[in-house]
């Protein structure tokens, strides 16, 4: 692994004998105790996550609300100072180049978290159309960034001996300036594991990174949790994975993702979905529990009620506080009615599934 990207944390993973593994070209921690014990403790008390290896795009200046209102499908105007939104970057065809978080940290400055193995390209994208925007300035920040997730019903009890602020004053998608243990961080109430607002992501200085960690981890409601529980919780929850869920070839709308999508309005990737809403989907993603005993993995075959292939499963697993089978898979919008009954090929055989409501958890 000497060729990967590493987190601040890093050395601390090591000496808690994490399991390290390759990740969009970091080295990171995807278990310590083990993933069901890890997801459990997210559902029981809290785990705490490195997840610094995300990037960070910095947006400035009076040009600045208009560049990422071209930028991203959701609708910035909807988003106050010290509020965030779920987003996406699109493609011209409506396709996902990313999905994001937007947060609005001041009057003309946003700051765009993207997803890890995509800050290449993402910046690249961002630098292009940057190019036809006045009075903004853009700047990719991620290295100077450790981001830490705190998740689970004990969180907060956790967080606010060592914060100088009442956090329950920072509402769900809000994030505010803090102190933490006397070091100045952002704190955001969001997360990627369905825990809502039990969930807290906290943006520091790499070099603060191991001191803010090595303080909350100190509490005994507090684990360490790494990307298999991430992977696990998300799943759970419904949330959609980029190169799983979402790719360059599926749009927001396919991914049942349109509540964040701009109805109206001139961002990238506008037209496609417009003729898409006309023309209707050709796909659609659908919530999938096993009937019989079996799990579903990627890349699984979708059958319908006839034997026949008609999509296939994009993230399945045991989830570990449902204690069902689950999976997330694109199959026609003629096969996604809730309650339609399908199987999934496991092994040669065709098992009995049924596509259920979304979310499969909700806190």
């Amino acid at each position: 692994m000497e060729n990967l990207k590493k987190t601040p944390l890093n050395e601390i993973h090591h000496k808690t004998n994490a399991r390290m593994v390759p990740f969009g070209g970091w080295e990171m921690p995807v278990q310590y105790a083990g993933i069901v014990a890890e997801h459990q403790a997210v559902r029981s008390h809290a785990g705490l996550f490195d997840v610094s290896h995300m990037g960070e795009f910095e947006f400035k200046g009076k040009g600045a609300k208009k560049l990422v209102q071209f930028l991203t499908a959701n609708d910035i105007d909807r988003i106050g100072i010290g509020r965030g939104q779920y987003s996406l970057f699109l493609n011209k065809n409506g396709g996902a180049i990313d999905d994001i978080i937007v947060y609005r940290l001041g009057k003309t400055t946003y700051l765009v978290v993207v997803n890890a193995a995509n800050v290449d390209k993402d910046w690249k994208h961002v630098q292009a159309v940057a190019k036809s925007f006045d009075n903004v300035q853009v700047a990719n920040r991620s290295e100077e960034f450790a981001l830490l997730a705190l998740q689970g019903p004990k969180a907060e009890a956790v967080l606010s001996p060592t914060a100088n602020r009442n956090l329950s004053e920072i509402g769900f998608f809000r994030i505010r300036k803090a102190e933490l243990a006397g070091i100045p961080v952002h704190i955001a109430r969001t997360g990627y594991t369905g825990e809502g607002m039990n969930g807290f992501e906290i943006f520091t200085r790499t070099e603060d990174a191991a001191a803010i960690w090595n303080a909350l981890i100190a509490s005994p409601d507090v684990s360490p949790a790494g990307l298999g529980a991430r992977d696990t919780l998300r799943i759970e929850a419904s949330l959609p994975l980029y190169g799983q869920e979402l790719d360059e070839e599926t749009t927001p709308l396919e991914a049942g993702l349109d509540i964040f999508v701009s109805k109206a309005g001139d961002f990238s990737g506008t037209e496609a979905l417009e003729k898409q809403r006309t023309d209707g989907l050709t796909k659609t993603l659908v919530m999938i529990e096993m009937i019989d005993r079996g799990i579903p993995r990627h890349g699984y075959e979708i059958l319908d009620g006839s034997g026949n292939a008609i999509g296939k499963v994009t993230s399945g697993t045991t989830a570990p506080y449902l204690k069902k089978n689950i999976a997330m898979g694109y199959v026609p919008p003629n096969h996604s009615e809730i309650g339609t009954e399908l199987a999934i090929a496991i092994r040669n055989r065709a098992l009995k599934a049924r596509i259920v409501p979304r979310p499969f958890f909700k806190r």
